[in-house]
């Protein structure tokens, strides 16, 4: 099912939704999914299958972007990245056909359950900023399968699984909160765009909308990397948590207004 084409009038919001989910993604280490998803079903009416599947084609410049700004700051691990990647490639799969089976109505729910898991989660680790990563079989295995569930939360839900594999990776690792959003950064990357070739071959995705949005999240990450860097880790989940408590709380809102069809 094809969606309405944007209005004129509603192209700087669109934009503005970019300039928003960059600044988010850099500073927490997420694709920008949780500001986009909804941004794309109030202002343009999308349903949630079609705004998770533009969302996911705004995830790739933005994670490209945000993995350099992070790189420079020598916070990647490319180690953690190849086994979350492992994981996140075969869970993307998963998930982009769970998108096109599952009825509509029920996507909003999953969406709150994992907004209300990564809270959960962010409450029970105490972070830590400077350390690094010590890999031996059993993180190896714990990293993929943060990977693993990351990438089936990214093809269903439209986030690029960094908002999993953040506090999924400072848990089953114990790595430092920066290291941590400069590695998810990475490892979205190959997620969001296997994901993404998925969705545009079954007509799910609207390109150009996603385009614009990642391009606009692109040029905000930088801001977000360098400001995550001046605030104390405890501070940053802080304001995550805040954040993810609106989402949840607008998304259950607006599924009561709309009822499914």
């Amino acid at each position: 099912m094809s969606q309405a084409p944007a209005s004129p009038t509603r192209w700087p919001l669109i934009v503005l939704t970019g300039l928003g989910a960059g600044f988010l993604a850099g500073l927490f280490g997420v694709g920008g999914g949780l500001v986009i998803v909804p941004a794309l079903i109030s202002l343009l009416g999308m349903d949630q299958r079609h705004a998770a599947a533009t969302s996911l084609v705004a995830i790739v410049p933005t994670s490209i972007v945000g993995a350099i700004s992070y790189g420079v700051q020598g916070q990647v691990s490319l180690v953690a990245a190849l086994f979350l990647i492992g994981g996140s490639l075969v869970g993307a799969q998963i998930g982009v056909r769970l998108l096109r089976t599952l009825p509509a109505r029920i996507l909003p729910w999953i969406f709150v359950v994992f907004v209300i898991f990564v809270i959960i989660s962010q409450q029970i680790m105490v972070p830590v900023r400077d350390a690094g990563l010590t890999l031996t079989p059993a993180s190896g295995m714990a990293l993929i399968g943060v990977g693993l569930v990351a990438g089936v939360l990214s093809g269903l839900v439209g986030v690029g699984g960094g908002a999993v594999i953040v506090p999924g990776t400072q848990l089953a690792v114990g790595i430092g909160d920066l290291l941590a959003r400069g590695t998810s950064l990475v490892v979205m990357l190959p997620t969001a765009v296997s994901g993404t070739v998925t969705n545009l071959r079954h007509g799910v995705a609207d390109l150009r909308i996603g385009l614009v949005v990642g391009v606009a999240s692109a040029a905000a990450s930088p801001l977000g990397s360098v400001v995550a860097g001046m605030v104390s880790p405890r501070t940053g989940t802080l304001l995550f948590n805040l954040f993810l408590v609106y989402v949840v709380i607008s998304t259950l809102l607006r599924s009561r207004r709309r009822p499914a069809r």
